[in-house]
C-alpha cells in the first residue's frame, strides 16, 4: 500500500516521502495515529502542490538568513564577567549572555539557536560561538571575555 508520510518514523522514511508499507501496518497503525495518510491520486496532487509552495516558501527564508548571515559575519563580541585574580570565572558565561549581547547589538536570536563548542566557560579569554540562522545556514560569532 503507498502511503504519504506526515511525520518522520524511524526506518521508515521522512516527512512527506511517499513510501510503499504493507496492508495492515498501514491501516491498523500508521493511518489511524495520524501519522500517515493513503496516497490516493488526489491526495498526490495536493502533496505536489504543498511542496512546489513550500520549496517557495524555504527559498526565501534562507535568502533572509543568508542576508543576515553577512550581518553577523563582521561582528565580534566582548561579555564582562565577574573573575578572581587569577582570571577564572565566577559561574560560568552561557549562551545566554552571548544572546543579551547580541541584542545590545541590534540582532534578536534565540539562546537556543546558538551554541558553544565548549560546554563551560570559566576562563578569559577568546571562544566561538555557532549561531544557527535557518536550518542550512550557520555563522561563527567570535567573542570575547573580559573581567569587570
Amino acid at each position: 500500500m503507498e502511503i504519504i508520510l506526515k511525520e518522520d518514523i524511524l526506518s521508515l522514511g521522512h516527512k512527506d516521502d511517499i513510501v510503499n508499507v504493507k496492508n495492515g501496518y498501514a491501516r491498523n497503525y500508521l493511518i489511524p495515529k495520524g501519522l500517515a495518510i493513503n496516497a490516493t491520486s488526489s491526495a498526490k496532487k495536493m502533496h505536489e502542490e504543498t511542496l512546489r509552495q513550500r520549496a517557495h516558501k524555504e527559498a526565501k527564508l534562507v535568502a533572509e538568513a543568508q542576508k543576515s548571515a553577512k550581518k553577523l559575519e563582521g561582528i565580534s563580541l566582548t561579555i564582562g564577567a565577574k573573575t578572581s585574580t587569577k582570571g577564572k570565572i565566577f559561574g560560568s558565561v552561557n549562551t545566554i549572555q552571548i544572546s543579551e549581547a547580541l541584542s545590545a547589538k541590534g540582532f534578536e536570536i534565540d539562546r537556543k539557536n546558538i551554541s558553544i563548542k565548549e560546554e563551560l566557560i570559566k576562563e578569559i579569554g577568546s571562544y566561538t560561538a555557532k549561531v544557527k540562522l535557518h536550518k542550512e545556514v550557520y555563522v561563527d560569532i567570535p567573542f570575547e571575555i573580559v573581567a569587570e
